[in-house]
């Protein structure tokens, strides 16, 4: 294994880990967004302000967790082939449209068209753990 490979490993794992940080957190401002009363203003203000600054960043660190995970699958041939890496790529596919549908519901909020209860958003959140969670498990076991 060479240095290089290490460093894009090392960075790609604290990119990943980052990105699901910022998924796990902008539900839960989700959850904050649907439980404001209507009157008041300034507290909506504030937790979208939050909202745009983390679905912009965690965006960022997204694009960074992808082009180095691409790096370590075209470059270096990571789970080239192998039954894990496919089901792998399934849930970094789910990971995506799981933050794309964040800026949909962050969208929404804005526009004050949210029609979904602060339970449900609740349960929205523990989806990310699960991803995450199957990807890790993916990706150290290997199961197949």
């Amino acid at each position: 294994m060479s240095s290089a490979y290490l460093w894009v490993k090392a960075f790609h794992i604290v990119f990943v880990a980052s990105w699901f940080a910022a998924l796990f957190y902008l539900p839960r401002l989700f959850v904050n967004l649907a439980m404001v009363s209507p009157d008041s203003h300034a507290e909506r203000e504030r937790l979208l302000l939050m909202s745009r600054k983390l679905y912009r960043f965690g965006s960022l660190l997204m694009v960074l967790a992808l082009a180095l995970g691409l790096w370590l699958w075209l470059g270096y041939g990571v789970g080239s082939g192998q039954g894990w890496m496919h089901a792998k790529l399934l849930l970094v596919v789910v990971a995506i449209g799981y933050h794309h549908v964040c800026r949909s519901v962050l969208r929404r909020f804005e526009k004050l068209e949210n029609r979904r209860s602060h339970r449900w958003y609740r349960v929205f959140n523990e989806v990310t753990v699960l991803v995450f969670a199957a990807t890790v498990v993916l990706v150290v076991v290997k199961p197949f």
